[in-house]
């Protein structure tokens, strides 16, 4: 029964004062912060594909299949009912349509078949998707990232590239060999080293034939139905990256078997598992020993996701909100007339459009790394810099925006709920906070210039707002001395001044000066809304609200 077919008045009372659902909106079009950071830093050309795929986002129909994927989570079948092994996880059909959708939109394969800004491109599309279904993020987003390590492999490459850039999606379990698209995986982390995967115990035996045997296990595998996953094993020239493919090239069932499937907080649409090799079957990529530094090509470019993903949790909690407190009546008026809930609802539309900001220009970094050394290096630095930040911001923004719901925001039929418990995901996924900033660190260690470089980005909005000024000035002195115990705070003021810098130079000073007062400013606060200073709420509101 849908919304248009509901029985109201009931006996007792009419189900008055109730926002309509937030469907059929274009999820492009209602929001001018993404349309003009997708025309800044990229270009016009795909904007019509962009903005369809953000039509399709917003329907009906999607919105339904991301809340049937969320209610009916993926079950384990380790036996057939034979006694047979065959490790197979069975998702709901609504998990395989936004699967579908994605893949099919381009979103893993346009930043590698010769699209010109595809990486930005990649970010617009996963922007959208995340905004309703984020947890299908999770394999798209490392088949997205998987080509960065297979060039390691060239041999391997010709074999799954094509598959990768098919921009079609198969759910069969069989042989990649009869598939046309394929998904990639990935499996690092170990009970006893987590984030220190060079504490891996797994070991790779080669073989005759010059494939290996991987025995061992591992904590995390995320996306098990995935055709093939990049995995770490020790050799005897010590840590290596490995392609685990899902079956052998035989037509047999790859000795990888799923221990059991986590029970997690979010991103539960999505199998994430627990495995372990017994003697599976596996190729190398790239030299042995060289296993971290050839998979993590690959985890920057997860990280690129792990930047996009909270920028559109933001904005979708932003946007449901909104249209909540614009719908819902309290006291006499809308809740969005309210003078609190005002200036609410224009800092977190502050928050979101820095974070919006930030996302597609580190986006633009990636497009711009093949040609040019100096984006290589500036993506390199401030990829983790903001991917610390908005994951610290984006969990009590969507907390807020919940708020601004009240208590129906709380029940699970409301999508804001499972965008809470999504929240702390990507702060986690490829390095938690410390890994991140320590990791910081060492891109300023290993590239002096990095520091320059980003310090240069930062001064191209110099001289047009004080507080952002005063925080450059800080910013030089940090870098200049940064060390372990800093990282956090350093890290913390990159992703804050890039966020202003990017403001101040491109958006509507309305909301550049609130942001830099607010964030940078003596009239910062602790809580969203507690302190306006001078700002154009009216303005802000207007120009965030969802059409």
């Amino acid at each position: 029964m849908t919304d248009f077919e509901a029985r109201n008045p009931f006996r007792t009372h009419a189900a008055a004062n109730q926002p309509p659902p937030f469907e059929g909106i274009n999820l492009l079009a209602s929001d001018r912060a993404l349309q003009e950071a997708v025309l800044r830093e990229g270009n016009a050309s795909y904007l019509g594909r962009i903005d369809a795929f953000g039509a399709r986002m917003g329907s009906a129909e999607i919105w339904a299949l991301a809340a049937a994927a969320h209610r009916h989570l993926p079950e384990l079948h380790a036996f057939d009912r034979y006694g047979r092994r065959i490790d197979e996880v069975e998702y709901h059909p609504s998990y395989h349509a936004m699967m579908r959708e994605g893949i099919e939109a381009g979103i893993p394969s346009v930043a590698w078949n010769g699209t010109a800004g595809g990486h930005l491109l990649h970010a617009a599309l996963e922007f959208l998707l995340a905004e309703v279904e984020p947890s299908v993020c999770c394999p798209i987003t490392m088949t997205y990232a998987a080509p960065a390590a297979l060039k390691h492999a060239p041999g391997l490459a010709a074999e799954w590239l094509p598959r990768i850039l098919a921009q079609s999606y198969d759910a069969s379990s069989q042989p990649v060999s009869g598939k046309r698209g394929a998904t990639i995986g990935m499996a690092m982390t170990e009970k006893q080293g987590g984030s220190d995967v060079r504490a891996n115990t797994t070991r790779a035996e080669p073989q005759n034939d010059g494939s290996y045997r991987l025995i061992g296990h591992k904590w995390f595998c995320s996306a098990p139905m995935s055709d093939a996953f990049l995995t770490l094993a020790q050799t005897q020239g010590g840590l290596t990256c490995f392609l685990a493919p899902r079956w052998t090239p035989g037509g047999e069932r790859n000795a990888i078997h799923i221990m059991r499937l986590k029970d997690k907080l979010g991103d539960r649409a999505n199998a994430s598992s627990e495995i372990e090799y017994h003697g599976a079957y596996a190729l190398r990529i790239g030299e042995e020993g060289r296993g971290i530094a050839t998979i993590l090509d690959m985890v920057h470019h997860t990280r690129l996701d792990c930047i996009i993903a909270p920028a559109a949790y933001m904005r979708t909690a932003l946007a449901q909100a909104l249209w909540h407190t614009s719908h819902r009546m309290a006291f006499g008026k809308a809740l969005i007339e309210q003078p609190l809930m005002r200036h609410v609802l224009a800092d977190l539309a502050l928050e979101s459009e820095a974070a919006t900001a930030l996302a597609f220009r580190i986006a633009r970094s990636f497009d711009e790394s093949t040609a040019s050394e100096e984006a290589a290096l500036l993506s390199r630095l401030a990829t983790p810099a903001a991917k610390y930040w908005l994951n610290k911001r984006v969990i009590g923004h969507v907390a807020e925006c919940m708020e601004c719901h009240g208590g129906a925001g709380y029940v699970e039929e409301w999508p804001i709920a499972r965008f809470y418990r999504q929240s702390p995901l990507n702060g986690i996924w490829e390095g938690s906070g410390n890994v991140i900033c320590l990791d910081v660190l060492r891109a300023l260690s290993r590239a002096p210039s990095a520091a320059e470089i980003f310090l240069g980005e930062v001064r191209r909005a110099k001289g047009a707002n004080s507080h952002l000024d005063t925080a450059i000035a800080e910013l030089e002195t940090q870098m200049a001395s940064a060390d372990e115990s800093a990282a956090r705070r350093l890290t913390e003021l990159m992703g804050l001044v890039l966020q202003a810098s990017l403001l101040v130079q491109h958006v509507p000073s309305f909301v550049s000066d609130a942001f830099c007062a607010l964030r940078l400013g003596d009239t910062r606060s602790q809580t969203y809304g507690a302190t306006a200073g001078n700002a154009d709420t009216n303005a802000i509101i207007s120009r965030a609200l969802p059409a």
